[in-house]
């Protein structure tokens, strides 16, 4: 039974809704007088310090590097400007060309070794596997052990151990270290690259894998799909945002691949496994201070290009959906 609306109760409603209409324009008065919060200073105080070491460590050497690759400096004495001649140089130099190619391939085939591996490991252990968590532990190690340590150990078992055990069972293409061969000297690379590089590409797997709800396969499992169909078609769709996230930060890093290449082989054979980051660095210390500098402006664009790509390939909740 409905309550009659009497003048009374009517003429206070009216009241209460002038009132909430008269504060809301006060608030909204106050607001636009006040215009934005101001800062505490005591922020710029603690962000002085970091904006100083930073401007000093990395944007001022960046600019005067990009400076000098327009001249004809070689690390000390005087210099002259010299225009674009060394990107045009840095373009037709087979050494570099080839370093370029070196890396782009290197990170290619090392980019799907570890997500497919670490994906793999991800679904299994966060299956019902008994000891998952110990699991989880042992295999993040690599990711805490310097990469020049890991190169150095890799480096002796490729040239001692694996060349005994070759000569003791009989193997004869495991008597020759792949570090030698400059056919073979790459896969020792990614190898120990992808085994550095699998951990913290793991996590990231497991945090998309728990991320599921656990609806979506009870009902998979009611209409009778398979591990493989789960896989396919439950999984791999829902974690498509997180394979995205590790495919272009993995091959963002790899390009700048050295203190591995540096343990293993220093990159040799001859140039064979020279990276990018291999042939700056060199030229540095060779008095192609300039020259080299041009390179690494071209290889700081191709840097910003990959994160742009990034930013927009996860841009939002759609790359995590």
């Amino acid at each position: 039974m409905s309550t009659p609306i009497t003048p009374a109760s009517a003429t206070a409603g009216s009241l209460v809704s002038d009132a909430e209409r008269g504060r809301a324009a006060h608030i909204a008065g106050l607001r636009s007088r006040r215009g934005k919060p101001k800062v505490d200073p005591v922020y710029y105080l603690f962000l002085l310090p970091t904006l100083v070491l930073f401007t000093l460590a990395i944007t001022l050497p960046a600019v005067l590097g990009i400076f000098y690759s327009f001249t004809n400096f070689i690390g000390f004495g005087d210099w002259q400007l010299v225009g674009f001649t060394n990107y045009i140089a840095v373009f037709s130099d087979p050494a570099v060309l080839s370093s370029y190619l070196f890396t782009f391939g290197f990170a290619f085939v090392t980019v799907i070794l570890v997500n497919v591996i670490a994906f793999l490991l991800a679904v299994a252990l966060t299956s019902r596997i008994r000891l998952k968590t110990p699991l989880r532990a042992i295999f993040v190690i690599p990711m805490v052990i310097s990469g020049i340590v890991i190169a150095f150990v890799f480096k002796f078992l490729f040239s001692n151990s694996l060349p005994a055990f070759g000569a003791a069972t009989g193997i004869s293409w495991l008597q020759e270290s792949i570090l030698t061969n400059e056919s073979t000297a790459w896969i020792g690379v990614v190898i120990v690259t992808a085994w550095q590089s699998i951990p913290s590409t793991l996590l990231i797997y497991i945090a998309g894998l728990l991320s599921i709800p656990g609806e979506v396969y009870e009902a998979a499992d009611i209409d009778g799909a398979n591990a493989w169909v789960r896989l396919r078609s439950v999984t791999l769709p829902l974690v498509a945002g997180y394979v995205v996230i590790n495919v272009i930060l993995g091959f963002k890093n790899y390009l700048g691949a050295y203190d591995i290449i540096v343990g293993l082989t220093n990159g040799g054979p001859g140039t064979a496994t020279r990276s990018i980051a291999m042939t700056i660095f060199t030229g540095f210390t060779g008095g192609d201070y300039a020259y080299q500098m041009a390179n690494a402006t071209l290889f700081f664009i191709i840097a910003v290009l990959i994160s742009i790509l990034q930013l927009r390939l996860t841009r939002g909740k759609a790359a995590l959906s």
